[in-house]
């Protein structure tokens, strides 16, 4: 996804972090393009398998490593205790392959098991199912108006509320249902999808998340060294623009406060005046590009 602009803020450098390593796609763009060496990072060990086998010549020299963790836990992963980075890349979201496995329960497909968690042991104990069969009506709401734009979430929330009283939600179809009784019968995949994506960030807290990572791979930049993130969803996009806003002011302090008492400078600078999206060729070859959204920060101090 968006490899291309992706290779305009990191290619050369000598270390890079990919923070979702998924099936390494953008690791081998980025060791092809004379970055040095890659450490990749992922929470499914399936991912984590696909990208050994198709970076094998990388790793057997040295130049790819890859370690199964949440890069949400950073201080916590001790394989990189005390390690600084020149480049470091968040593909936000979820991969084709956790997609196309019907056993992962991200899609919508008839007959999928409502999982969705995207790791097995970092600490992510309840899956979809779990999640739409104990969460109260204000919290299902919550999840659908905040993550899904649903205006209509808490009519959402008492239709699932009311289903899983007869008969617990087990597989996609019974969230499809749930959604067609509450959205009427007009709904469709793009519903489907909208509010699937709500639950799945839901079940692996991937704002809160993200918001705690940011900071942490900052401050892992050397001089110089740059942060790329590519968001799917409007919630994503607008914690990282935020975020590289905030380091790029040289105050932080209150609007009317008489004295700065912050650092007094900024920490970087921002590299995309606005997000970068995909061309229409990319669309084209990947519909779901149509949703990405690129932002780049480099940090001077």
């Amino acid at each position: 996804m968006l490899a291309e602009e992706v290779l305009a803020f990191l290619r050369g450098r000598q270390r890079v972090l990919d923070c979702t390593l998924g099936g390494g796609g953008h690791a081998l763009a980025l060791l092809e393009n004379d970055v040095a060496a890659v450490i990749g990072i992922d929470r499914d060990p399936d991912a984590i398998d696909e990208a050994r086998s198709r970076l094998q010549e990388f790793e057997s020299t040295g130049r790819f490593t890859a370690i199964e963790a949440n890069y949400a836990e950073l201080d916590s992963i001790d394989a990189l205790t005390g390690v600084t980075l020149d480049g470091i890349l968040l593909d936000l979201g979820i991969s084709s392959h956790q997609i196309d496995a019907t056993n992962r329960g991200f899609s919508f497909r008839p007959g999928a098991p409502l999982d969705m968690r995207m790791g097995r042991g970092d600490g992510v104990a309840a899956d979809a199912a779990a999640l739409l069969n104990t969460a109260d009506e204000g919290a299902l709401a919550s999840i659908f108006r905040h993550y899904g734009d649903e205006i209509r979430a808490m009519r959402l929330a008492r239709e699932i509320i009311k289903r899983r009283g007869s008969r617990p939600f087990e597989t996609s179809d019974d969230l499809v249902n749930a959604i067609r009784g509450a959205l009427g019968p007009r709904s469709g995949p793009a519903d489907f999808a909208r509010l699937f994506q709500a639950v799945r960030i839901a079940v692996n807290d991937e704002l809160a998340g993200l918001e705690r990572a940011l900071p942490l791979l900052r401050d892992r930049l050397t001089p110089g060294g740059s942060i790329v993130v590519i968001a799917y969803h409007s919630g994503e996009d607008r914690i990282v623009k935020n975020a590289f806003r905030e380091w790029s002011a040289d105050c932080i302090c209150p609007p009317k406060q008489p004295v700065c008492t912050c650092r007094g400078r900024p920490l970087g600078k921002t590299l995309t005046r606005r997000a970068l999206t995909a061309g229409e060729d990319e669309i084209t070859r990947n519909p779901r590009a149509r949703s990405a959204r690129l932002r780049a920060w480099q940090r001077v101090v």
